[in-house]
């Protein structure tokens, strides 16, 4: 994928602005008419030297008292416990056959999936439950989480 000046100019204004990584595939869309997989827009931000920016953590007010203890119960709760809000991703010890990397999500609204990327860096799913589909808000989040997960691991 080769862009011009002015499309890759555009690209770092947009990163500078904050956009994520899905934004980012979304507005070469719009503007440009280029389709581009998340890993090719991960290694184009890659190339052009620019980093996405999370965003700020929320602030959580602690309250006083015996509820004060109440997070430190809740992270005893079973790992199968689906994320009280927002999306949980896994990454597997052992890569699924036929792919680069590949592990599970857990969707805001309880529901699974397994995730690959293949060997042209496509990212897929695989639904928990025939016919799953997450909730729209929480596919780019996913991709955010997954995105972080991954260059933990120096992906």
């Amino acid at each position: 994928m080769q862009l011009t000046d002015e499309q890759k100019q555009a690209v770092t204004a947009w990163i500078a602005e904050g956009l994520k990584l899905s934004d980012v595939q979304q507005r070469l869309a719009d503007k440009f008419d280029i389709r581009v997989t998340y890993m090719e827009a991960r290694m184009l931000v890659d190339d052009l030297r620019v980093t996405p920016q999370d965003p700020a953590p929320a602030v959580v007010q602690q309250p006083l008292g015996d509820a004060a203890v109440a997070p430190a119960a809740e992270s005893l709760l079973a790992a199968d416990a689906p994320p009280k809000s927002g999306v949980a991703v896994n990454v597997d010890e052992i890569t699924r056959s036929g792919a680069l990397v590949s592990g599970s999500v857990t969707f805001s609204d309880g529901g699974k999936a397994g995730w690959y990327l293949d060997q042209t860096g496509r990212l897929a799913m695989v639904p928990g439950a025939e016919g799953y589909r997450p909730p729209p808000a929480d596919v780019p989040q996913f991709q955010e989480v997954l995105d972080r997960e991954l260059q933990k691991m120096g992906f």
